[in-house]
């Protein structure tokens, strides 16, 4: 059900859309280019980049190829979820070292796993206003420098430690010092992928899924095996176009997603136990996203910056949505909040060109799946009359998703957007949407349309 007076079309609080019925009159949105980073897989150790590394080195990649420069921006917005205490306001930390220039304003957005996605969403608004005209958007997330933290018990102790005034105040303090409380961090990438509210890991709002739409381990797991499969195979067939190499200070060239496994088999699947619930649970580490490190861009202009700079846009955004629903179920967010554009633009599931589904787990890809097959789901939960109908999942991930390629929670959003464009001009297709689940209960979603196809 939409309610909502949306900046893309207003709809009545009161009235149910049918299919058919939308209104769609806005200011277009162009995406003139996108690069990304290769997404590089945490390795139980700080990676060789920072955030704003990341995003700094796709960023001049992007940059350097276009005929303006970077000062001629009007803005920079960047989302990232899990910023080092030394990137605050990481967007504008990024936008200087891009050679911005003091003028031109560098922001940051937050909506975790949409953080993203966000940040383009920022970038349509402003562009739409009239307040902006070319605009970098994008995402980044370094998930392998997540902190590890103090517990509050061992805060205490070093705050009375401090306050001690002598050194036998001190000293015994010192003694009251356990060794089970120094050597037990806490894990601080944990606790950002907990749900504050409800206290479930995020893969246990997935086994939650799973048991709702009786997905089973082997469905996951063969999901997650086609995944890398199809990563490899778009790979060699040169669909990652937008990948730009990054290089360390030593030298070392980064060129690939480095987490896509060619040796992935369901005999490999099956030998990983169940992380999120061990003694009833399906979901692992490997039918789960890859905690990874990488930054996406993309350039946001409107149709009076494509005439001045005479720039060639890849496609547009024609649309966005947001979503919220019961957090214990967040992965059914992208159901959530595509369904809204496609009742506004009379759109039934195939009738798109292709989808990007952002793989947060294989279990939540293939729940939503299943949602939109399900007629007491789409009645009770998006009040519709029935199901949508069947996904066609050849449209789905083409070229593999984050349980391949790994999912840099501030940067999946944008990225998706991006190679969503990718395939549809590589298929000579017109439209898709991308959507992605997002952690605490919403999703979001966004129509694009390539430019210059029929």
């Amino acid at each position: 059900m939409v309610g909502l007076d949306h900046r893309f079309g207003r709809f009545k609080h009161n009235k149910k859309l049918t299919k058919g019925e939308h209104t769609v009159a806005f200011q277009p949105v162009y995406v003139v280019d996108g690069a990304r980073t290769p997404f590089l897989k945490a390795r139980n150790a700080p990676g060789p980049f920072a955030a704003s590394d990341l995003a700094v080195q796709a960023g001049r990649s992007l940059l350097t190829r276009q005929p303006f420069s970077p000062s001629d921006l009007d803005e920079v917005i960047l989302g990232c979820a899990a910023p080092s205490p030394d990137e605050t306001n990481i967007g504008r930390m990024v936008a200087l070292r891009l050679g911005c220039g003091d003028k031109v304003p560098g922001w940051t957005v937050m909506r975790n796993c949409a953080s993203g996605m966000q940040a383009l969403d920022s970038a349509m608004a402003n562009i739409q206003s009239g307040r902006s005209q070319l605009v970098l958007a994008g995402g980044v997330d370094a998930l392998s420098r997540a902190p590890l933290l103090y517990s509050d018990t061992m805060v205490l102790w070093f705050a009375q430690m401090m306050s001690a005034r002598t050194a036998g105040a001190k000293f015994k303090q010192f003694l009251k010092l356990r060794p089970s409380v120094l050597l037990s961090p806490v894990i601080g990438l944990m606790k950002g992928l907990t749900d504050p509210v409800n206290g479930m890991l995020m893969g246990q709002t997935a086994e939650n899924l799973a048991w709702k739409f009786g997905i089973s381990r082997l469905q996951m797991d063969e999901f997650s095996v086609r995944s890398h499969q199809r990563a490899l195979a778009g790979r060699e067939a040169g669909h990652y176009g937008e990948i730009v190499p990054l290089v360390d200070d030593k030298g070392n060239v980064y060129a690939e997603d480095d987490g896509v496994r060619a040796d992935a088999s369901m005999a490999g699947m099956a030998k990983l136990r169940p992380f999120f619930d061990k003694k009833y649970g399906n979901i692992t580490a490997a039918n789960s996203s890859q905690i990874t490190d990488g930054a996406a861009w993309l350039i946001l202009a409107s149709e009076e910056a494509v005439k001045q700079w005479n720039l060639k846009p890849i496609g547009r955004i024609m649309d966005s949505q947001w979503a919220g629903l019961d957090p214990a179920q967040m992965g059914l967010g992208p159901v959530h909040a595509a369904t809204p554009i496609l009742q506004r633009h009379g759109l039934g599931l195939n009738d798109l060109d292709a989808w990007e589904l952002n793989e947060a787990f294989a279990a939540q890809v293939m729940g939503c799946v299943e949602a939109w097959k399900s007629d007491d789901y789409c009645r009770e939960q998006l009040g519709l009359s029935g199901a949508l109908g069947a996904l066609d999942e050849s449209k789905l991930n083409v070229d593999g998703g984050a349980v391949a390629l790994g999912h840099p929670v501030g940067a999946s959003g944008a990225r998706i957007v991006l190679h969503l464009l990718h395939v549809l001009r590589e298929k000579k297709a017109r439209r898709g949407i991308a959507t992605i689940c997002i952690g605490g209960g919403l999703g979001g979603a966004m129509l694009v349309e390539a430019e210059g196809q029929s």
